[in-house]
């Protein structure tokens, strides 16, 4: 049987907020330089080049068509590699990684490039007969299917989490990120604005200088109580939600039995399970569970989180129905999408990026654990169990 996949590379863009530095980019333009970094240091890792056997790209709100494909050409691989682009939403780029760690269990040893992008920027106005609209349905008439603001306000008043826990949350994402930034957490992963073609000096805000992801740092616990919230008598606000995103980030994948002496994250289990459409948010909670068991491991054996933080109350209440404390140190030790971003179908490929770093960079030694997972809209999580290998 073939071993379990490996990460051997791991790269990502900067994060801007829509509208800002990378607003003038493609989506296919924001992937292709990651995919290329990703190739060359996964080619790097393994002491030699081989031929590539697919490139795997989740992405929501794109132009349609092959965004894998496209930015998979613009990156230089050659036209005999293929490229497929999946839609699960705020999943997706985990859910590509996963796509692309089973064809390569399945036995195709060819190595992989997965990940996610998006350019809400970009993302182009649909419509039906003229008559615009943001999104399509996420479930079909006769379920629910709330904005997801809404759905996590409405996750808030049902499982008690209160205003002042979502502030506080959402300053601990925010001052662990800044923190992370100045001592250079980010920089081997990051690859510069200008590689995208993004000059010029559009990311205005508040973020301290030499933070590259733009929202780091532009909300304070002080300033936190002064936005309004978002619903008439709701605790979710601006200041508690994560910023709409434009960004990319992509991984080389290995059979493991071919890594040669490449250090990386096996791929040692993973699940995607369905919730209640009413509260989509709590769809990590039984996605990382049913991933531990599967790899016949317990929360306390798992060294890192990255669980996508789309709101405060969205990820408060996946804390608290695993069991876990609200700061617990172990879930995005540097700051998590509340802080850098959230590039919707490149998030949970930015989670593994943020593991590598962490565990794999970071000198974890082998068989330290980390897990990736995201709740997606229409009711459903998608989590994935990674080990260190040296």
């Amino acid at each position: 049987m073939t071993a379990d996949p490996v990460v051997v590379a791991a790269r990502r863009s900067p994060i801007a907020t829509r509208g800002r530095r990378l607003s003038g980019v493609a989506v296919d333009a924001l992937a292709a330089p990651v995919i290329r970094a990703a190739v060359d240091d996964g080619f790097d890792a393994l002491g030699e080049r081989r031929t590539l056997g697919d490139v795997v790209f989740g992405n929501c709100m794109g132009p349609g068509g092959n965004t894998a494909r496209v930015a998979a050409l613009a990156a230089g691989l050659g036209v005999q590699v293929p490229g497929m682009t999946i839609d699960r939403q705020c999943g997706s780029g985990l859910a590509a990684v996963i796509e692309a760690a089973t064809a390569l269990k399945a036995g195709d040893h060819r190595p992989r490039i997965a990940g996610g992008v998006e350019s809400a920027s970009t993302a182009p106005v649909r419509s039906i007969d003229g008559v615009g609209y943001d999104r399509a349905p996420f479930t079909p008439a006769g379920f629910p299917d709330p904005e997801m603001p809404r759905a996590a306000d409405d996750l808030a008043a049902a499982l008690g989490i209160d205003r002042e826990r979502q502030d506080a949350y959402a300053a601990l994402s925010h001052r662990r990120a800044v923190t992370a930034a100045l001592r250079g957490a980010f920089d081997a992963e990051v690859l510069p604005f200008a590689v995208f073609g993004a000059g010029g000096d559009r990311a205005a805000g508040t973020s301290p200088a030499g933070v590259v992801d733009d929202a780091v740092g532009s909300v304070t616990e002080r300033g936190l109580p002064r936005f309004p919230p978002l619903f008439e008598n709701g605790t979710v606000t601006a200041g508690n939600s994560c910023r709409v995103s434009d960004g990319a980030a992509g991984v080389f994948l290995v059979p493991g039995d071919d890594r040669r002496s490449a250090p990386g994250l096996a791929l040692r289990a993973h699940a995607t399970v369905g919730c209640d459409p009413a509260h989509p948010g709590l769809g990590a909670a039984p996605a990382i569970a049913a991933a531990l068991d599967r790899a016949g491991a317990d929360l306390a054996a798992v060294a890192a989180f990255e669980i996508v933080e789309a709101f405060a109350a969205q990820l408060l209440a996946v804390l608290g129905r695993l069991g876990l404390d609200d700061a617990d140190p172990r879930v995005c030790t540097d700051g998590g999408a509340l802080a850098l971003g959230h590039p919707w179908g490149a998030s949970g490929a930015v989670s593994v990026v943020r593991l590598f770093s962490r565990l794999v960079r970071g000198g974890a030694p082998a068989g330290t654990l980390g897990v990736a997972a995201a709740s997606v809209g229409g009711g459903m999580g998608v989590a994935a169990v990674f080990e260190v290998v040296r």
